[in-house]
Parts: C-alpha cells; sequence; structure tokens
C-alpha cells in the first residue's frame, strides 16, 4: 500500500464535455483529493476550469494524438509519484459520415485517441494506482452494436468496452475497479465535432441526455465497483435487445434508409 504520497485523480478530455463535468463533480464528491491533474489540447479552458473547483488541478496541456504526450506524462508520474486513486480517460471523438467520405486522417485519429490514447494513459497510470482505487473509461452505446456512417467510431467505444471488462478482471486481486461507462447520445459539444462530416439520426437526437446526470451515474456506479455503467431507461434497453436478437435483424431495422 502506497503511504505519504499525494493522493490525485487524472482527467484526460478535461477541457470539455463529459471530461470537464467529472472534474467538475470529482471535486466536490470525493473526499481527500488533494489534485487532479487535467489533460487537454485547450489551455485556456483548464486555466478557467481551475478557477470553478475547489481543488487544485495541475493543468497538463497535452495532445493525446502525439507520442511526445506520453512521454512527457510519463516524466512527470515518475517526478511526483503521486497515488492515483481515480483515472478517467474521457478523451476522444468521432465523425459521422460513410467510410469513403471521411478522410483518413480523421478515421485513423479517432483510432490514435479513443484506443491508442486510452490504452497508453492507462498503462503508465496503473502502477501508480493502490488498492481501492478506481479507473473510469468513457466507451459508449455505440459499443454495443456495429454503426453504419459511424463505423469507426463504434468499432473504437467497442475496443474500450471489452478493455476495460478485461482489465477489471485483472485488477481484481489488486483491488482496484475498472467501469466502462457507456452512455447513449450526451448533449455536449462532441456533436459539434462529429456533425461537420454528418448529420446523426433524429432517433439520436430525441434521447440526447443531460451531461451531468450521465457523469453523476459513471461515478456512482465506478465507486460501487460496477463493470459497466448504463445510463437511462433506453440505453437499458437498447443494451438487453443487442443480447438479445441478432445483430443484422437489428440493423437492418434501424439502418435501413
Amino acid at each position: 500500500m502506497r503511504t505519504g504520497k499525494k493522493k490525485i485523480a487524472i482527467v484526460t478530455g478535461a477541457s470539455s464535455g463529459m471530461g470537464r463535468e467529472c472534474v467538475i463533480q470529482l471535486a466536490d464528491r470525493l473526499a481527500g483529493l488533494e489534485e487532479i491533474w487535467v489533460i487537454a489540447r485547450r489551455r485556456k479552458r483548464l486555466d478557467d476550469l481551475a478557477k470553478k473547483v475547489p481543488v487544485p488541478l495541475k493543468v497538463l496541456e497535452l495532445d493525446l494524438r502525439d507520442e511526445i504526450a506520453f512521454a512527457e506524462l510519463e516524466e512527470k508520474l515518475e517526478w511526483e509519484d503521486p497515488d492515483v486513486k481515480f483515472l478517467i480517460n474521457g478523451a476522444g471523438f468521432g465523425k459521422i459520415g460513410e467510410t469513403e467520405a471521411l478522410a483518413m486522417e480523421e478515421e485513423t485519429g479517432m483510432v490514435d485517441v479513443n484506443c491508442r490514447a486510452l490504452t497508453a494513459v492507462t498503462r503508465l497510470v496503473l502502477p501508480y494506482m493502490s488498492e481501492n482505487s478506481r479507473i473510469l473509461q468513457f466507451a459508449s452505446a455505440a459499443a454495443f452494436l456495429p454503426q453504419p456512417r459511424f463505423a469507426v467510431y463504434a468499432a473504437t467505444k467497442s475496443f474500450v468496452l471489452s478493455y476495460s471488462r478485461a482489465l477489471a478482471m485483472e485488477l481484481k486481486s489488486r483491488q482496484i475497479y475498472v467501469t466502462a461507462a457507456c452512455p447513449g447520445p450526451v448533449k455536449t459539444e462532441f456533436f459539434d465535432i462529429a456533425e461537420t462530416t454528418g448529420e446523426i439520426p433524429l432517433y439520436k437526437r430525441l434521447v440526447m441526455a443531460n451531461p451531468k446526470k450521465v457523469v453523476k451515474k459513471a461515478l456512482r456506479d465506478s465507486m460501487m465497483g460496477k463493470r459497466v455503467s448504463v445510463y437511462g431507461p433506453l440505453m437499458k434497453v437498447f443494451f438487453l435487445l443487442v443480447k438479445v436478437f441478432p445483430h443484422d435483424f437489428i440493423l437492418s431495422l434501424l439502418f435501413s434508409a
């Protein structure tokens, strides 16, 4: 057990969306945190966030698509040797559109941020986590089913869900709990970026969730040691349906147009 070390949380994607909301709620709800390390590309947003929370923030202006970001994070961890009680991988992005309509850099970029960066950050942080610590990985309900016109994004989130479940089993003996948050569409800046290349279907617009409520449930489920967090009754029904019915049947209903 690590003793005498600064107890911290690390949050990626902290400048907007659910990453930002996680910082706000962690600072308000998790007693004993001495510092939160916030990671994102937009420094000004991180500096502004630091003025709004009661816990000191260490601002790390890093682009997780760049290999040098991992070296910088590793160096800071080695130098400070903290006790990481909470790791939240909130960085991610998606692009809507047919595979051939999207730029190759956009498609590979989703893999880089949603999969590679999440894996790298988790691997770097794990040696600094003690028992009764938590890892919260933001996957998506898109992980449950292939998504035409959102193909790469959904595939990356399937990776996050599978990886998180396996990691939860590996870390069980260390009493480190891993939760994959799998919300449906959430009303954040995510879709401002996603819709630069296409529009989301109407049925997704109708079930948009409040990010504060999604994060509140995800953090609660993480503290309870749940391995998957699904927000809202409709997404829970969807989670069950994809277990019962063949995926091709569901895809033919949702994407027949």
